[in-house]
């Protein structure tokens, strides 16, 4: 069987996407990648999984992993209600990954299109962005372009908010 991160980079190569992979401990976190990312020259990133107050929908929010995600104005962007974070249960069956390994790169799993992806507007102007693909050892390093190329083929709606905005845009 195939493993999380083969899948990942065989699609990646599928759609004529460049990466670059890095190895390194499990890290779980933002906060525990530090060290391992000072080599790597690319925007890292946060990403949160959540769902909201009734279960019937998801979302990826995806920013800056140097800034705090101001919850309660997604929240009032999304008009959802509450939103909680979503179970290790939830994550495996929309993401296929486990907590500490959510990234976009787990949309590959998501075949309904269910989760809803919200990007930080910042990051539209980064030259390359990381994530880990579908397993926190590894590290993936792509272009702008090729990320955005990667969501268009996904097909997910995805949106780049200004988070400290306190409407959706239209």
């Amino acid at each position: 069987m195939e493993d999380r991160k083969d899948k990942v980079l065989r699609q990646l190569e599928e759609w004529g996407i460049m990466y670059r992979i890095y190895q390194h401990p499990p890290l779980p976190t933002a906060e525990e990648a530090i060290a391992y990312w000072k080599d790597i020259e690319a925007q890292h990133c946060k990403n949160l999984f959540f769902r909201n107050h009734k279960g019937n929908k998801h979302y990826l929010v995806v920013f800056d992993w140097k800034k705090v995600l101001p919850i309660h104005k997604i929240e009032k962007m999304l008009k959802q209600g509450k939103l909680t974070f979503a179970s290790p249960k939830r994550m495996t069956r929309y993401l296929g990954v486990e907590p500490g390994s959510v990234s976009p790169f787990g949309l590959l799993n998501d075949a309904d299109n269910h989760v809803i992806l919200f990007l930080e507007e910042g990051l539209k102007n980064v030259e390359e962005i990381s994530f880990h693909p579908n397993d926190n050892r590894f590290t993936v390093v792509i272009s702008q372009e090729d990320f955005r190329k990667y969501l268009d083929l996904m097909g997910n709606p995805y949106v780049f908010l200004d988070m400290d905005q306190p409407e959706l845009p239209e």
